[in-house]
């Protein structure tokens, strides 16, 4: 009779459990399923702002006056057209703008440019009244070609380095040190100094829209920035600045790229 009973207990115990222990079904299907979590989005680093063609990026060791020569254009413009009040304040990454802005049309009025003392200036040319005809354009006197300069050799000096545009840009004139040089060609002295690296106390002339010419390596310069000066004018002293033994660095270059010299100097 004991076990009986004890039989009767366990089967219960039994039922009860199973009941308990049996997970109910759920129907999730009307519900669409578990909600995604978002994509993930992969970050991509900036994209690098592509220069215009009038624009420049300040590099080590770069100057505002090595800048300017190498773009053809006077430093003066270069810091006025970046709003540079200090010629010697420029940064690593900095972007310059190396072109001025290009003439201009608009509303029947005509932009032009104005080289006046060494700084661009725009005059507006009004439309004529009605019923007048129109004034004759003239057109902008033609830029000064290499046979119009009429280049010569700025020192008397043996050739002592040719040409090289990826060494030195110039020509290398042998002399002593006071020996005279004097301007290639008629035109403006637009620096005289020492800020551009390796070419020592030196002077720039701008003869024309397109060329100019460079003077390094002197002992003496006898001219100022902005004075005029005429071909074969005495304009400085052969030197030593920056250089093992005395010589003068000659460039002449066009749009800012530099040219052989030969090309345009008489023999000797």
């Amino acid at each position: 009779m004991r076990w009986t009973l004890v039989a009767v207990v366990v089967s219960a115990l039994a039922g009860c459990a199973s009941q308990q222990g049996a997970a109910p079904v759920v129907d999730r299907t009307a519900r669409g399923g578990a909600p995604q979590a978002p994509p993930v989005t992969k970050a991509t680093a900036p994209t690098p702002r592509t220069l215009a063609e009038a624009e420049y990026e300040v590099k080590r060791g770069d100057t505002l006056y090595s800048i300017a020569l190498e773009h053809g254009v006077d430093y003066r413009e270069l810091a006025q057209w970046n709003g540079l009040d200090d010629p010697t304040k420029i940064r690593v990454g900095q972007v310059l703008r190396v072109k001025p802005e290009d003439a201009r049309v608009q509303s029947g009025v005509q932009i032009g440019r104005t080289n006046i003392g060494g700084r661009l200036e725009s005059r507006p040319l009004e439309a004529p009244p009605a019923g007048k005809p129109a004034p004759a354009v003239v057109p902008p006197a033609a830029a000064v070609d290499a046979d119009a300069l009429k280049f010569v050799w700025p020192a008397k000096g043996k050739v002592i380095a040719a040409f090289e545009q990826t060494r030195g840009k110039g020509v290398d004139i042998g002399g002593k040190v006071g020996d005279p040089v004097v301007a290639s060609a008629k035109g403006k002295v637009t620096y005289v100094g020492s800020g551009i690296r390796g070419l020592g106390k030196m002077l720039i002339i701008q003869h024309s829209e397109q060329f100019l010419t460079v003077y390094a390596h002197t002992s003496q310069i006898l001219v100022k920035e902005q004075q005029l000066v005429e071909r074969g004018q005495k304009i400085a002293e052969i030197g030593t600045s920056d250089t093992e033994k005395p010589m003068l660095h000659f460039q002449i270059r066009k749009s800012g790229r530099p040219l052989d010299p030969k090309q345009f100097l008489p023999g000797l």
